[in-house]
């Protein structure tokens, strides 16, 4: 097997673990209208959030086999906040009968999940196109797809607020989202000088390495990915992240 299809494979475990997880902490959390972590959004949100984005990624999986493009979210972005407006009116019991406080978001998020899952391991076999396009027009490899769904998941998982954390993450899926997170820095114009160090053991440095911020691999990354420092100590004060990285 080639290490892209060793790769694929492993995306495609971690993305079912996780949904499964989220599924199964979705179906008993007792206030779907609670503030979530994501600011403006409720926990209902959040969930048709992830049901949405399952859709998308499906839908750029489709055109990298294809070749056929697809926007990611028809009618832009406008539509997309639409979608999940709509999603997150939900009722909670999908029928009267329905015991899970959050019925109705189970079946959207297993429904769509179940859907995007054969798109995603298709991305094994030949593709028509080397790049597919995601929403604010950035090209992408379509087995990165895998990965995106899986930061989705997880991210969004923690932005629920419901106890689970990064903490609760694999620590080699932490690293990887980590390495991410410094690579979107890296490559923003306004990234400020840091040397991150991990309790583990890692370091990552970013411009001229100014400042240094000192924490568990979960701290760093719940402050790079949700700029929450409430798990990390810096020599100095914390710069300021900035937007889109």
């Amino acid at each position: 097997m080639s290490a892209d299809l060793e790769r694929l494979a492993t995306d495609l475990a971690a993305v079912r673990r996780h949904t499964a997880l989220l599924v199964e902490h979705t179906a008993v959390l007792a206030d779907l209208r609670a503030p979530s972590s994501c600011e403006g959004w409720s926990r209902a949100h959040v969930l048709a959030h992830v049901a949405r984005n399952a859709e998308a990624i499906q839908r750029l999986a489709q055109w990298a086999v294809d070749g056929a493009p697809r926007p990611m979210y028809p009618g832009g972005t406008r539509a997309r906040d639409a979608a999940i407006e709509e999603g997150a009116a939900k009722p909670g019991p999908a029928s009267p009968g329905d015991r899970r406080p959050a019925g109705a978001f189970v079946d959207d998020l297993t429904e769509t999940a179940a859907a995007l899952e054969p798109h995603l391991a298709a991305l094994g076999g030949e593709l028509a196109v080397a790049a597919v396009e995601m929403r604010g027009g950035l090209k992408v490899h379509p087995l990165v797809l895998p990965q995106l769904r899986l930061r989705e998941v997880v991210f969004h998982h923690v932005d629920l607020d419901d106890g689970f954390t990064f903490a609760d993450v694999e620590p080699e899926l932490v690293r990887g989202f980590l390495d991410d997170a410094v690579g979107r820095l890296v490559t923003t114009e306004a990234a400020p000088g840091l040397r991150l160090v991990s309790d583990e053991g890692d370091e990552w440095v970013v411009a001229d390495g100014g400042v240094t911020v000192r924490g568990p691999q979960a701290g760093l990354l719940l402050w790079l990915a949700r700029r929450d420092p409430s798990e990390v100590s810096a020599e100095g004060a914390l710069p300021p992240l900035p937007r889109g990285s």
